[in-house]
């Protein structure tokens, strides 16, 4: 069993978000897990292994306390190590107490490449055998790939954390080579890095940053976040779990360790505590959170910003007014040809640059075409942006490399889609079935043009983001001011009058 299904079956289990710290030190074991010496003459490594007993019989007694009130448990390697050669065997023994229906994250915080990342896995996966693992991004992506070798395990990678310094190298605002206009604080740029390494990607951000949890959020809708912070470090339990809930109410492991392994009463703590997370859960829950979606575009904002596209759409027949039968087959009195783009190449350049503009604030490794239409407007975005195209045939190859993807590209890469126009959704889906079914990640899609139909809704569904470029509404109220759309049809629609008449 994979890491997050067993987190997520001991979260429904017990109802629960809560992970325990199990970070034990002799001068805080409490009196009553204590072994004293059998005599005044017992030898140093006598001594270390009592203490060692002692830490031992305290971990046990938490877990067993706490076992129905946890989704996981979080032993921190370094007060293990601390101990020397009996500490090891005491989180050995302390992991092989813990129930196997509930997941280990083994808080290490390793970071480094090649054949040293790659022992740092084994000794966490293989002889350790834990189930997850915390992991230092600033070597890059190097540093986690071999943890990602063991596709059943979870990575959690330390992106926001809650020490009050973080904010000196996690904010500073760093430029993106890809797309020079667009600057993110650092925290934010490993957020949508890491999580496109690997589908086993969670991310540490600490519970004391509410906000910073609500903008990690936005880029990593689906990844769980371990919020440390809670209880001694102040941080504001309903605030975290409002910022970085998942619309499912699951997607955040509140840790806690001293709070609850330190109480003269574990399980009284632990059963508090977990009652304060759900009271949050459901107070976060009855705003209706959904999964994050492009944002509802505001009145003319997308036309005023585009003002000069949008008329040369209309200017070159792209745009055209009267009465159409779509492709669903619904009448509709505008019909779109974005496909004359291609004769007009600055107008062209003008709607790749508005693409390219979307994805920067997205994570991608490729975009994909949808056929036909979208396909020259595909390569002019991959242009403007420097970002890699592919595409799928509509049509099954059965000659030459009987390929359905074309282009370069590997399983597990985040491939964002580019369609000219949505109304239903339903070419997107086509396209999107196949990419998910080669291995690719497809989560977001960009358009030109939203007709409002319920595409959008609709491919929400099938956990798809669209993020438009133009909505329907605000370019007809544009072209009806400017006077591209006929009296008849400008009057069957509502629209406002042209510029200079009386309404």
């Amino acid at each position: 069993m994979s890491f997050y299904t067993k987190l997520e079956a001991a979260a429904h289990r017990n109802d629960t978000l809560l992970c325990v710290g199990l970070d034990p030190t002799p001068e805080a074991c409490p009196d009553r897990f204590l072994h004293t010496a059998d005599s005044s003459h017992s030898e140093a490594g006598d001594d270390a292994e009592r203490k060692c007993q002692s830490l031992l019989d305290w971990n046990r007694a938490v877990i067993e306390a706490t076992s129905d009130l946890v989704c996981c448990y979080k032993p921190n390697i370094a007060f293990y190590e601390a101990l020397g050669q009996p500490g090891m065997a005491l989180l050995r023994a302390t992991i092989a107490a813990i129930p196997e229906n509930i997941p280990v994250l083994l808080d290490a915080k390793r970071g480094d490449i090649g054949s040293t990342a790659a022992a740092y896995a084994r000794a966490c996966f293989e002889e350790l055998n834990v189930d997850a693992v915390t992991l230092s991004p600033y070597l890059g992506q190097d540093s986690i790939a071999p943890f990602a070798a063991y596709p059943d395990k979870g990575l959690f990678v330390l992106c926001h954390t809650s020490n009050p310094a973080a904010g000196a190298l996690q904010k500073l605002t760093v430029t993106n080579g890809r797309f020079p206009h667009a600057q993110d604080p650092l925290f934010m740029r490993v957020a949508k890095e890491a999580v496109s390494w690997s589908p086993a990607v969670g991310l540490v951000v600490g519970a004391t940053y509410p906000q910073a949890l609500a903008e990690v959020r936005t880029v990593a809708p689906y990844a769980w976040l371990l919020a440390p912070g809670i209880g001694a470090q102040g941080g504001d339990l309903q605030a975290a779990l409002s910022a970085g809930l998942r619309a499912d109410g699951l997607g955040v492991l509140v840790a806690a360790t001293r709070g609850v392994t330190q109480a003269n009463d574990p399980r009284q703590a632990a059963a508090r505590l977990r009652q304060d997370i759900n009271d949050a859960r459901a107070k976060s829950s009855s705003t209706s959170k959904v999964v994050p979606a492009a944002p509802a575009p505001q009145p003319n904002r997308s036309a005023e910003s585009h003002t000069d596209l949008i008329i040369g759409l209309a200017d070159l027949g792209a745009l055209q007014f009267g009465d159409f039968t779509l492709a669903s087959g619904k009448k509709s009195s505008m019909y779109v040809d974005l496909r004359l783009l291609v004769s007009r190449p600055e107008l062209m350049q003008a709607a790749a640059a508005a693409y390219a503009e979307k994805l920067s604030t997205l994570q991608c490794d490729r975009i994909a075409g949808v056929p036909y239409a979208a396909l020259p407007i595909g390569m002019a975005v991959a242009l403007a942006s420097g970002v890699p195209l592919i595409y799928n045939r509509k049509e099954s190859k059965s000659h030459g490399l009987g390929k359905d993807i074309e282009g370069l590209w590997q399983a597990g890469e985040r491939v964002v889609i580019i369609e000219d126009v949505i109304t239903t959704g339903g070419s997107i889906v086509s396209s999107v079935e196949l990419f998910r079914a080669a291995g690719l990640v497809v989560e977001d899609a960009i358009v030109l043009l939203d007709r409002q139909q319920g595409g959008v809704e609709n491919l929400q569904k099938a956990g798809i983001r669209v993020h438009s470029v133009l909505a329907l509404g605000d370019v007809l109220n544009l072209l009806s001011e400017t006077g591209h759309i006929p009296e008849e049809i400008r009057q069957s629609l509502g629209l406002p009058a042209p510029a200079g008449e009386s309404q």
